[in-house]
This record gives C-alpha cells, sequence and structure tokens, in this order.
C-alpha cells in the first residue's frame, strides 16, 4: 500500500496535465477573441468620414436685363432710356449678373420725375471647405443688408424683414440728398436657394416737382424682388423640366392625344381637314 500511494499520486498528476492545457487554451481563445472584438469595435471609429454638403440648388443665373417684365420697368422707370436695360459688366455671368434702367420723365413746368433701377445676381457653389451654397448666400445677405445700411450720407435708415420673396428678405430703406435733391432709396435683398437677389429702387422730383413718396418706392422695389427671384427658379426650371429626361417623339405625343381623344391620329388629321 505504501508503494502503490506515489503511483497513485502520479498518475492522478499526468492525468490533470491536460485537462490544464485545455483550459488554458479556451483562456487564450477566448482572451484573443476579445482583442479581435474590440478592434473590429473601435474600426467604424477610425473610418469615420466627412460629412458631404449639400448640393446647390440652382446652377444657373436669369439673364439679368430679362428679369422684370417690360410692363414692370414701364411702371417704375417710364421714361426708361433703354427698355432692354443696361447689362452689369462681368467676368463670370453664371457666378454674377446685374441690369439696371434710368430715366427722367419731364413735365416741363411742372417738373420732372427721376427713378433708377437696378437688380443684381450672385450665386453661391457648395463647397466641403466653405459650406452648402445655401449657407454661403446667407452670409452674403446679410453682408449686403449691412452694405445698403452703411451707404454714405444715408438719412433716416430702417431695415425691416418681409415675407413672400423667396427663402428669406430684408428691406433698407433710407434717404439721400445728391445733386441738390432729396431722394427716396429701397434696397430689397432676398434669397432663394443659394442665389442671392439685390435689388435697389430710387428716385427725387426735380425742377420743383414733388419727391416721391418712401411707400410708393418701396412697393416698386419689392414688387420688381419679386419677379426678379422668381426668374431665378423659371430658368433653372426650364432646365430641368420632366422633358429633359424623358423626351416623347413627336408621333408618341399625337398617338397618345389621339387615344386620349379616342380617334386614331390619321382619323383626326381627316376630321381636321373637312372642318
Amino acid at each position: 500500500m505504501h508503494r502503490s500511494a506515489p503511483r497513485l499520486t502520479r498518475i492522478l498528476a499526468c492525468a490533470a496535465v491536460p485537462v490544464m492545457l485545455v483550459v488554458a487554451g479556451c483562456s487564450s481563445d477566448s482572451d484573443s477573441k476579445k482583442e479581435s472584438g474590440s478592434s473590429s469595435a473601435s474600426a467604424p471609429s477610425a473610418q469615420k468620414t466627412e460629412a458631404t454638403v449639400e448640393p446647390a440648388k440652382f446652377a444657373e443665373l436669369p439673364d439679368p436685363c430679362d428679369a422684370i417684365s417690360a410692363k414692370t420697368i414701364t411702371s417704375l422707370v417710364p421714361k426708361a432710356k433703354s427698355k432692354a436695360g443696361t447689362p452689369a459688366r462681368s467676368s463670370d455671368t453664371g457666378a454674377r449678373a446685374g441690369c439696371s434702367w434710368n430715366g427722367l420723365d419731364d413735365n416741363g413746368v411742372k417738373g420732372s420725375q427721376y427713378r433708377w433701377l437696378d437688380v443684381g445676381f450672385t450665386r453661391f457653389e457648395s463647397d466641403q471647405a466653405l459650406g452648402s451654397g445655401a449657407k454661403r448666400a446667407q452670409e452674403d445677405l446679410a453682408n449686403q443688408v449691412a452694405k445698403s445700411k452703411a451707404t454714405e450720407g444715408a438719412k433716416k435708415v430702417v431695415e425691416a424683414p418681409v415675407s413672400g420673396i423667396g427663402d428669406q428678405a430684408t428691406t433698407v430703406t433710407y434717404d439721400l440728398t445728391k445733386t441738390k435733391e432729396d431722394f427716396k432709396y429701397a434696397t430689397v435683398v432676398a434669397r432663394t436657394g443659394n442665389v442671392v437677389v439685390t435689388l435697389t429702387y430710387n428716385g427725387a422730383g426735380y425742377a420743383g416737382a414733388k419727391t416721391p413718396s418712401g411707400d410708393d418706392i418701396l412697393k416698386g422695389a419689392e414688387k420688381a424682388a419679386k419677379e426678379a427671384v422668381a426668374a431665378v427658379a423659371d430658368t433653372n426650371g426650364k432646365k430641368s423640366s420632366p422633358s429633359a429626361g424623358t423626351s416623347k417623339s413627336p408621333t408618341a405625343t399625337k398617338s397618345a392625344a389621339s387615344a386620349k381623344s379616342g380617334s386614331s391620329p390619321k382619323s383626326t388629321k381627316s376630321a381636321a381637314s373637312t372642318s
């Protein structure tokens, strides 16, 4: 019995070795899985991508001299030197463009009325470093308003928000004396998408004629500004019209119209020739 005890001890010790190795092996696998898991968990944070800016809404500017209707020009500048307007100089009309009209309505001994109207468009592209076109346009709107308010010699300056003109708009009105006459000024700065529209309308009475009403000048400026803002959407709307992507041939269009009316193109043509 004394000799068998050491032998039993050795057998138990040997039997325990594989068990410990298995346990160690399992422990090792568990640790490696934990390490692997922690690496994969941190991968997304290491692969963060920069957020892309919102694409610019409008890709083109309207012809500034066509942005305001002839009827409105005749109403606001009755004796305009050029009804077609005078385009502003620009090295890139796709990003910046403008037009102006001015004229003197001479009423003889009753004096004369002078009017000036100008409109300017500035378009901003979206830029990863500078921000979206709309954001850049918002910043420019604020700059244009501040510039108008800081006009040298301006008196009774009033800034006010206005609704119904683009995405946002502000008016700036003031009085200004020049050429020894009292002028009434109204500027509308509006933003539509990534485009800023700056429109100024002013007038004065000469040779004893009455100074125009500040309210009339402001109303005229707002009316013209609405047309200028609408021209931006119209110009870009024509470019992205449904027919541009899925154009139909004249034959297909004619057939579709005939089908709707319940007659064939041939019978329609015959009926037209007899009428």
